[in-house]
């Protein structure tokens, strides 16, 4: 009987020791940046690991030729890309933090913990 609590608490402990390193994770993507830009360079998005937009730039020449609507399909463009990217940042942070495993109820970590 008494080796079945010493398991548990042991498994305690690992699930107390992979929430401080969850916590640390996420603190970490939501400093990271990450870019992509659309029309070559015409707009450029940058998003926080959290996939929040954290930057916008526009080149004067998109500006100037005043076709606001490929100017909105562009910003479009280069914000689902930088989102992509985060995303894609998340998914390996949180594959290599789990040593590949699949574990139910992380799906939502990016917006977790607030």
């Amino acid at each position: 009987m008494l080796g079945g609590l010493g398991n548990l608490a042991g498994m305690m402990k690992q699930a107390k020791e992979m929430q401080s390193r969850m916590k640390e994770t996420q603190e970490a993507l939501a400093n990271s940046r990450y870019e992509a830009d659309s029309g070559a360079g015409a707009v450029t998005a940058t998003v926080s690991g959290k996939l929040e937009l954290v930057g916008l730039k526009i080149s004067p020449e998109t500006v100037a030729g005043g076709d606001i609507e490929m100017l909105e399909d562009l910003v479009k463009s280069a914000v689902c890309a930088a989102q992509r990217k985060a995303a894609d940042g998340a998914k390996a942070e949180m594959q290599k933090m789990t040593g590949g495993m699949n574990i139910p109820g992380l799906d939502g970590f990016l917006g977790g913990g607030e």
